[in-house]
């Protein structure tokens, strides 16, 4: 394929424009980072002079360059060389998996991964500290569970953190302790939180961002992901700086702010959409509650088989409030993490009104316009109650959804979420009220792979193709409305539908080629679906 110098013109492809007035379209003709034109060969064999290209796409498909609209890039960076404890079915296995990490770790590292989800063991038992001292020793040792909502600590974890039997627990978080109220190791929310200090203290605690970052972004090109919208925290955010000021950031970024940032970034200045074409910030991300796999996601009805436990909030419903009015006020959109569906029915009630209250602070941007309201959003929205999906999509809240998690979650959800009465990934029925999906991956908590989320979001079976039939089917979207909410939907939430998400003229020559046509190939084979080259700015980024 071409550089990103001069006139390319495109052809021999099915291109999807995404936009209905272009329609699918044999050609394209791009100059420098920008798309001239669209349509046949013919007409845009017009732009061809002595100085321009031609690149025959042998009948390959075109589609905009996909965006992960939520996505923890520096936990997925990390996670390369850290324990891998995805798919373990019992503490034995997960220990097996701990020892053989430990056993390569040079004389003082850390010992750092996680993935693990005791739900999902043989016997759901939350593991302790003791067990994990039995195969890590007087290393400190830190395991994230799969959803990034509790920690597994071992005992010279706890003492670096400081952490003993008189330590309160923090607000929205928990201590575990035993029945003689010794801490047993295992931390959940805002109590995660009690280790990174001794973290970022100690130089033989993580892997230097950089080094990390790079091929992982080199992988999620390989994907056909052009843009994301980051979750971390700014530690992130001065990785990409660094990559950016170098010329070597090679995806769009749309960086969130962590809630406890927010008043530095109000008193700099800062509004949601300020920055480039390469990295803007994004919106203050804000926690309403905690995930089902730990069971604090924030629910109206206990879980079954679990009395007087129906998760717990995060942040105080007054503190989001006035969290979310203060950005507003600055001009930073909000995002709130909501998943059970109580703390979906309040994070309703919060941005309604802040839709309400907007008196045009707006959001800057490319092609934007600053008197527009701001663009809020609640991640996840995973469990809603059926009235709650029309009040979401009138108050023009943004669904920020990953598809990826259906299916993960398929044997937590029956077994704890039975008689709810609950909407759960209630896709079809958020579109069919009028909202706005936006899809990512949440990854490293699930699969960074879009063609697996857009499988997810179709058949809502798990990868093996279990249940034939998707579970709770009903809520299955099409393949045309998986793409748009990997393309069109996060531009529109970033602010930025005038210049990305489309594949016409003005708009950014961000792309993907593809083996096989999303549009027209059998939902069940989606997964399946390889890039032949990723383009971003007219520039080729990766190629099979």
């Amino acid at each position: 394929m071409a550089s990103d110098d001069g006139l390319t013109v495109y052809h021999h492809a099915r291109i999807h424009t995404l936009d209905p007035a272009h329609g699918t379209v044999e050609a394209m003709v791009v100059r420098g980072a920008e798309i001239v034109a669209v349509g046949s060969a013919d007409e845009c064999c017009a732009f061809v002079d002595s100085g321009s290209r031609a690149v025959d796409l042998d009948g390959a498909t075109v589609v905009p360059g996909l965006t992960d609209a939520h996505i923890h890039t520096g936990a997925l960076a990390r996670a390369r060389t850290a324990a891998d404890l995805r798919g373990t079915d019992s503490i034995e296995s997960a220990l097996q998996a701990v020892f053989e990490h430990v056993s390569a770790l040079p004389r003082g590292a850390w010992v750092l991964g996680g993935g693990w989800s005791y739900q999902l063991w043989r016997e759901p038992v939350p593991p302790t500290r003791y067990e994990l001292d039995s195969v890590t020793g007087s290393r400190p040792a830190v395991l994230d569970g799969v959803d990034l909502h509790s920690r597994w600590l071992n005992s010279a974890a706890l003492e670096r953190a400081g952490i003993d039997r008189d330590t309160p627990d923090p607000a929205g978080g928990e201590i575990v302790r035993d029945a003689e109220g010794e801490p047993t190791g295992f931390l959940r929310e805002t109590a995660c939180e009690l280790i990174d200090a001794a973290l970022a203290a100690d130089p033989e605690s993580t892997v230097p961002l950089d080094e990390a970052l790079t091929p992982t972004l080199n992988d999620l090109l390989a994907r056909g992901i052009t843009s994301i919208h980051d979750i971390d925290d700014d530690d992130v955010l001065d990785a990409f700086i660094r990559l950016h000021s170098t010329g070597d950031l090679p995806i769009r970024v749309f960086k969130a702010i962590r809630a406890h940032r927010l008043d530095g970034y109000i008193a700099a200045g800062r509004r949601t959409g300020d920055g480039d074409s390469w990295l803007r910030t994004g919106p203050v991300k804000i926690f309403a509650d905690g995930a089902i796999g730990s069971r604090t996601c924030w629910m109206s009805r206990d879980f079954a088989g679990h009395p007087d436990d129906h998760g717990r909030p995060v942040t105080p419903a007054a503190e989001i409030a006035d969290i979310v009015a203060r950005a507003a006020a600055a001009g930073i959109s909000s995002a709130i993490h909501a998943i059970g569906d109580r703390a979906n029915a309040i994070a309703i009630d919060i941005l309604t009104a802040a839709m309400s209250a907007d008196s045009g602070t707006g959001s800057a941007g490319p092609g934007a316009d600053p008197a527009r309201p701001l663009r809020h959003r609640i991640e996840h929205a995973q469990y809603l109650a059926p009235a709650d999906i029309g009040r979401l999509a009138s108050a023009r809240i943004i669904a920020s959804m990953q598809p990826a998690h259906c299916p993960d979650d398929i044997e937590l959800n029956d077994k704890l979420l039975a008689g709810h009465g609950v909407a759960s990934y209630p896709w079809r029925s958020l579109a069919a009220a009028g909202a706005r999906l936006i899809f990512g991956s949440d990854a490293p908590v699930a699969t960074p792979d879009p063609w697996f989320g857009m499988y997810a979001a179709t058949t809502r079976r798990r990868a093996d193709g279990t249940p034939a039939d998707g579970w709770q089917p009903a809520e299955t979207i099409d393949s045309a409305a998986a793409l748009a909410a990997y393309t069109t939907g996060p531009a529109h939430a970033s602010g930025e539908e005038d210049v990305k998400g489309r594949l016409i003229p003005g708009m950014l020559a961000d792309f993907v080629t593809l083996d096989a046509d999303p549009l027209a190939v059998d939902p069940t084979e989606l997964a399946d679906i390889s890039p032949l080259a990723t383009v971003v700015g007219g520039r080729v980024r990766w190629t099979a």
